[in-house]
């Protein structure tokens, strides 16, 4: 027996025509690439989408055309979220940090159509326009005047402003109704092991994705919440805010491409921003700005932070200082990203602030969709007691099952995907990533957490960011290094720094050395990038040896 229910399927659409039809006049507010701060709401977003969609049309692309991006977090993006996968083509974010070489790389193995960009990449699109054959149409995300403005009177074969190719269209506009399992959007991972591969999402796996991620355990969002999502649109859809945004009719504030500390402040403080969410460098940039000028949060309640371990004393200074509670999460490109996140159960309301912060360390519980174990060397599971470390694997109906275009080998174990993670469970299904798999240390058999090694070196009060590494050691295999970088007019010596740790883990877990630099390579969302690291310090050698 069949329920007896309509069929209507999940569609990307309709979630901008909900926020529309019942949130119409509720701001969008953008920091501008051309330095202003602009208005809209989503009633005129919706119909701004519309008229993209028809552009889309009248320039002859089809259904699962992609449509690339290369852009901050703005109106016109938030548009393309809609104006493309809503009618039926796939929007391919790009990750605009990186070299034009691999930017045109993606491109060309996406096949995509059409490239919409911010006149900050002007740049880029020049170096790249003659080598993505794909390409027939070039899209600046301004106005003619911003246009000419910026090329100074340059031009490339298919140029136009966003403004006067959405125009000239009408703001009404029929959207397609097709199978909730087509393609929406996609996005490449870092690629560092080989070239980068891609996720392909579907509109229903978007639309579920958005529902879990309001949920009151995960992100709580409503519309009561004013929504600055720092993480950039061009990552994993910004962890799917945008679409939540849509279905709770939040108010959003968009950073552009200004990401400083100070710059972020102004937004969270004048937008009276209730929710943010990012990865921990922005974050210490702004706790770091904050402290220089004595500033307080009014109006913030919560962030969600993730991308990367938030180190305890993050968390501590936005509680104890400006009571924000901070969230942990955890997710990937391959999940959409949304995995876990760190919220606590009533059970614990009433432990001691110590025994929460244990807590509120780790990445958190699985939401509703995502199931997850860990399993040792030879796939067995292993126990939910907290202690166990072992491989994590996930599954759920926004995880990939397969790269775009099949590249690599089939990633599913038994329907698991792995995903490179080393952590820990315990009784009460709060997850811990101890670390990459790629980054763990083996030191005379014996494994140390990078994150363990990190987060106590970010409790010093001079580090502004430390990085743990493993480099060769004749006897024990490998040994670990603390690579720091000192907060501006702070001082510590590599003597000061190891005596910290003691009494805080064990000995032979101690750094054998610290490295202090500059500044710490960073990608693209602000994860520390430790490949590029460890080739940075290639001549490195430990003391005495």
């Amino acid at each position: 027996m069949l329920g007896l229910m309509q069929d209507q399927p999940l569609l990307i659409s309709d979630l901008i025509e909900h926020a529309a039809r019942h949130h119409g006049d509720v701001e969008i507010v953008s920091r501008r690439v051309e330095g202003d701060i602009h208005r809209t709401t989503y009633r005129q977003a919706a119909n701004r989408a519309r008229q993209l969609a028809h552009a889309l049309d009248a320039m002859g692309l089809v259904q699962g055309d992609r449509v690339a991006s290369l852009a901050w977090n703005g109106y016109r993006h938030f548009e393309m979220y809609f104006g493309v996968s809503g009618s039926g083509r796939v929007l391919h974010t790009i990750n605009p940090r990186l070299i034009p070489e691999q930017i045109a790389w993606i491109m060309n193995h996406a096949e995509d159509q059409a490239l919409f960009f911010d006149m900050t990449f002007w740049p880029i699109v020049k170096a790249i326009h003659d080598k993505c054959p794909t390409v027939k149409h070039w899209v600046a995300l301004c106005d003619d005047a911003h246009l000419a403005k910026v090329t100074d009177g340059q031009t490339l074969a298919g140029l136009v402003s966003y403004e006067s190719l959405i125009g000239k269209h009408s703001a009404t506009y029929a959207w397609p109704r097709f199978d909730d399992e087509t393609a929406s959007s996609m996005c490449y991972t870092s690629g560092t092991t080989g070239n980068p591969k891609a996720a392909l999402y579907s509109h229903k796996s978007t639309i579920l994705h958005a529902y879990a991620a309001a949920l009151p355990d995960v992100m709580c969002l409503s519309a009561r919440d004013c929504v600055l999502p720092v993480v950039p649109m061009f990552h994993v859809n910004a962890w799917g805010i945008p679409y939540s945004a849509c279905a709770v009719g939040c108010k959003l504030v968009f950073p552009g491409p200004a990401m400083d500390g100070k710059s972020i402040y102004e937004l969270l403080d004048g937008e009276r921003v209730t929710f943010a969410a990012g990865v921990p460098t922005v974050w210490q940039m702004l706790l770091t700005h904050m402290a220089q000028n004595g500033l307080k949060l009014p109006h913030l309640t919560r962030t969600v932070i993730g991308g990367s371990a938030c180190p305890p004393a993050m968390i501590t200074a936005f509680r104890e200082q400006y009571d924000v509670e901070v969230l942990h999460a955890w997710g990937m490109t391959e999940m959409s990203p949304l995995g876990t996140l760190c919220t606590l159960k009533n059970k614990h309301l009433l432990l001691p602030p110590e025994e929460q912060m244990k807590i509120r360390l780790k990445q958190g519980r699985a939401i509703f969709g995502i199931d997850m174990k860990v399993v040792d060397a030879e796939g067995r599971e292993l126990p939910w007691d907290g202690k166990s470390s072992g491989d994590l694997l996930v599954k759920g109906p926004w995880i990939i099952r397969d790269y775009y275009k099949g590249e690599g080998k089939p990633p599913l174990i038994d329907g698991w995907f792995p995903t490179g993670d080393v952590a820990t469970i315990d009784a009460d299904g709060f997850m811990q990533i101890t670390d990459r798999s790629k980054d763990v240390i083996k030191s005379g058999g014996e494994w140390i957490s990078s994150i363990d090694v990190e987060n106590i070196a970010m409790a010093h009060p001079a580090v502004l960011m430390a990085a743990c590494i493993g480099v060769k050691h004749p006897k024990w295999d490998e040994r670990p290094i603390v690579v720091v970088v000192k907060k501006p007019g702070q001082e510590v010596t590599r003597e000061e720094l190891l005596a910290f740790y003691e009494g805080k883990i064990a000995k032979w877990q101690i750094p054998d050395d610290v490295v202090f630099v500059e500044s710490i390579p960073l990608g693209a969302t602000g994860k520390m990038q430790k490949v590029k690291l460890r080739e940075q310090l290639a001549d490195y050698r430990l003391p005495g040896l």
